[in-house]
């Protein structure tokens, strides 16, 4: 009989573990691809579905990130760089400020906070425009403070940092692609003690070395491996001690200047999607490069390429075998990752306004948050089929959270939780 209750028990929290839907450790999720099969969420709603609506300190652009019934953000307050935490029902449960913010050169799509948080589970680590880079626990408190610019000379970008740091292991890891010094570095999780740096600097035409993408990490033959995008360079590293894996060129001959890594690169089974160039100009395209080599892979591991489609400053999502493509103007395409071919190709409704957030697909949908404030809900799959449109009411730049069974949505001024009901009104 015990060992039947036992059993029992397992069962209802293994269930519900599921209906609560799979933790946000980052920006794009927990296996970097921007999408999650658990959970339930909102299809269509107005302002009124909001389960809450919580204020927030000052206007960031930062994704939140969630952990265990708990929400964690980054944002100015009492212009100061802080982290905050909120629980399941926006109540703020603390804020803690870690010194003078750094105001953003761009007004309207940037902040002092544009880098996600992330969190092992023990700890929320955070970088800032200012060069702040902070480990904190779950209590708020903080556990040790570098501050980069002062150990490793000011970040020279044309606009605001916005690279996000990832854990492996014991360690952090961060990337620094400017018109510099650029390196990729990790750190101890626990003190900050710098275990690792690797330069990373190539001659590249005007701003192309000013990099925001987020390290991505993967397995190469069986060992944690950094994925790097940036500089019109693709490299991998080695996650235990920075040993360069792997490099791949090529992906710029003209030396087309003014093409800054902004999108991240997402990967499907032994597939590198990476975003090049901007979809705002017309310039650039989408490849597929094979990440099993080693040495210079330029010339054997481009899987395919293409220079018909592109995006700007969102990132690809892979759900299910298939990439799917946010383009700056609404345009939505579905790849097959494999072979870079257009699965279908379709648009949201257009406006005046583009896309800087990164979309998710949550369980077969997707949602796209315009700048001005509007959220498209669409079930892709065999097609793209739209859903629902949604006012905010306020500028859109963060990208769109699962977060047990609701949708959080982060705008200039408060964060939203959408509740997976709202699709029943």
């Amino acid at each position: 009989m015990k060992r039947v209750i036992l059993t029992l028990t397992a069962l209802v929290l293994a269930s519900a573990a599921v209906a609560r839907g799979a933790d946000w450790p980052a920006w794009r999720g927990s296996s970097g691809n921007g999408s999650t099969s658990k959970g339930e969420y909102p299809t269509r709603w107005s302002l009124e579905d909001a389960a809450w609506k919580t204020p927030l300190p000052a206007t960031g652009t930062s994704t939140p990130i969630v952990w265990k019934d708990r929400i964690y953000l980054t944002t100015p307050a009492e212009g100061q760089d802080a982290i905050m935490a909120l629980d399941a029902n926006g109540k703020q449960l603390w804020v803690t400020k870690l010194g003078p913010e750094s105001p953003a050169k761009h007004r309207t799509l940037a902040s002092s906070c544009n880098a996600s948080p992330v969190t092992d589970g023990s700890g929320i680590f955070a970088r800032f425009r200012s060069g702040r880079f902070v480990a904190v626990g779950l209590d708020g408190k903080v556990r040790w403070q570098i501050n980069l610019d002062e150990k490793f000379g000011p970040e020279q970008l044309y606009w605001d940092q916005g690279s996000s740091p990832a854990v492996t292991g014991d360690m952090v890891i961060i990337s620094r692609m400017h018109h510099g010094d650029s390196f990729v570095a990790a750190f101890d999780k626990r003190t900050g003690e710098q275990r690792w740096l690797v330069k990373r600097n190539y001659q590249v035409p005007p701003e192309n070395d000013n990099g925001y993408t987020t390290p991505v990490m993967f397995q190469h033959k069986s060992r944690a491996a950094v994925l790097i995008w940036g500089a019109d360079q693709l490299t991998a590293y080695s996650a235990a001690d920075g040993t360069l894996i792997w490099s791949c060129g090529g992906f710029n001959p003209a030396g087309t200047k003014n093409w800054p890594a902004i999108a991240n690169p997402v990967i499907h089974g032994n597939i590198a999607v990476i975003p090049v160039g901007r979809d705002d100009r017309n310039q650039g395209g989408i490849q597929g490069i094979r990440i099993d080599g080693s040495g210079d892979v330029t010339a054997t591991h481009r899987a395919w390429q293409r220079d018909d489609i592109r995006v700007f400053c969102s990132s690809p999502v892979e759900y299910q075998g298939r990439i799917y493509l946010l383009r700056h103007r609404g345009g939505v395409v579905c790849l097959d990752p494999a072979t870079g071919n257009t699965i279908w190709e379709d648009a949201l409704p257009r406006g005046s306004s583009s896309y800087y957030s990164s979309p998710l697909v949550a369980n077969g949908i997707l949602y796209a948050a315009r700048e001005d404030g509007v959220v498209f809900t669409a079930r892709v799959g065999e097609k793209l089929e739209l859903l629902g449109e949604a006012p905010m009411g306020e500028r859109l730049v963060a990208s769109p959270v699962p977060a047990n069974n609701s949708l959080l949505i982060r705008g200039d001024k408060h964060l939203f939780s959408i509740p997976a009901k709202a699709a029943l009104k």
